[in-house]
């Protein structure tokens, strides 16, 4: 049985429905957030769980026979960064903790595109050396020490490491008004008539649909061997606004969308995330394109709030 921690979360969920795709039984831990996604009902044993709580984390073991961890619970940051820092660092050691003490196979932790922030290459792969950088977000520094902290954990331990170098996900279970993505918010704003914010054209990067990046996670997870301890998870393809706004007039007709014209900080490339590596050690490949993202999102949209 695998475990999937914050496995209610957007691509904690996706992860799930995956694995019990390709054949294997999936506990899922909620905390913050209890409803079940109507593609996980009954298809997931969910297990109530602040990953905070170490005997409780270890006590999972009592119920179920583990044998990979994905380790995907997280919080947002308030105003004391302090609170924040020491609430997802004790999580993460206590899955660390977990993983030692019942000797699973895989551990799978969630990383960050932000580690790359500072290289000024168009595409982001995993061989670069990370610099030094002032850091944009509580989250991202977090998600930089996540790594070295699960490596030197796990060293010698038996338990092999993943560190999932996760991409700009959207989809299903996405936060409507996503400050770190703006077209979850621009597509809402469409579905419920108002005129979105305004975009530059060829403004974009790196992107995943959810359901793809789930996917890539738990081929990494079920994969019979890899070659590497960290990998690039999203789609290896860059987007352009002007893509989801030509997907949505598709879809939506009479909708005219005005967009600003070039990119908001002058000519130039987008960078975003290459996943020859995971493609290489899984055969992973996106199954959406930004067309039937967009479409399949909007039918989502119509029966569920989020």
């Amino acid at each position: 049985m695998i475990l999937v921690t914050g496995g209610l979360g957007m691509i904690g969920a996706h992860t799930a429905r995956a694995l019990v795709d390709l054949g294997h039984e999936v506990v899922v831990t909620a905390h913050r957030r209890t409803e079940v996604p109507s593609f996980l009902a009954g298809r997931v044993t969910v297990e109530p769980l602040d990953v905070t709580d170490r005997d409780a984390f270890l006590a999972l073991a009592g119920h179920h026979d583990i044998s990979d961890i994905v380790h995907l619970a997280g919080t947002i940051p308030d105003e004391d960064p302090v609170r924040f820092f020491r609430t997802d660092t004790t999580g993460l050691l206590n899955a660390l903790d977990a993983a030692r003490t019942w000797g699973v196979r895989r551990f799978a932790v969630a990383s960050s595109i932000g580690v790359y922030v500072g290289r000024t290459e168009i595409r982001w792969h995993e061989d670069l050396a990370l610099p030094a950088a002032d850091l944009p977000h509580l989250i991202v520094a977090f998600k930089k020490a996540v790594e070295p902290l699960t490596t030197h954990s796990l060293a010698r331990s038996g338990v092999q490491p993943v560190c999932l170098r996760i991409g700009t996900i959207w989809g299903p279970l996405v936060d409507p008004d996503s400050p770190f993505f703006p077209i979850p918010s621009y597509i809402n704003a469409v579905l419920r008539g108002e005129e979105p914010r305004p975009l530059h054209a060829d403004d974009g990067g790196d992107c995943c649909y959810a359901p793809d990046a789930g996917r890539a996670i738990a081929l990494l997870m079920t994969a019979e061997t890899l070659r590497h301890d960290t990998y690039n998870v999203s789609s290896g393809r860059p987007f352009t606004n002007r893509e989801f706004a030509d997907a949505l007039q598709a879809i939506t007709p009479g909708l005219l969308l005005d967009l600003l014209p070039g990119r908001q900080h002058g000519p130039g490339d987008n960078p975003y995330l290459d996943t020859t590596r995971l493609t290489h050690d899984t055969g992973f490949a996106p199954t959406f394109d930004v067309a039937t993202a967009v479409a399949d999102y909007v039918a989502w949209r119509a029966d569920n709030p989020r």
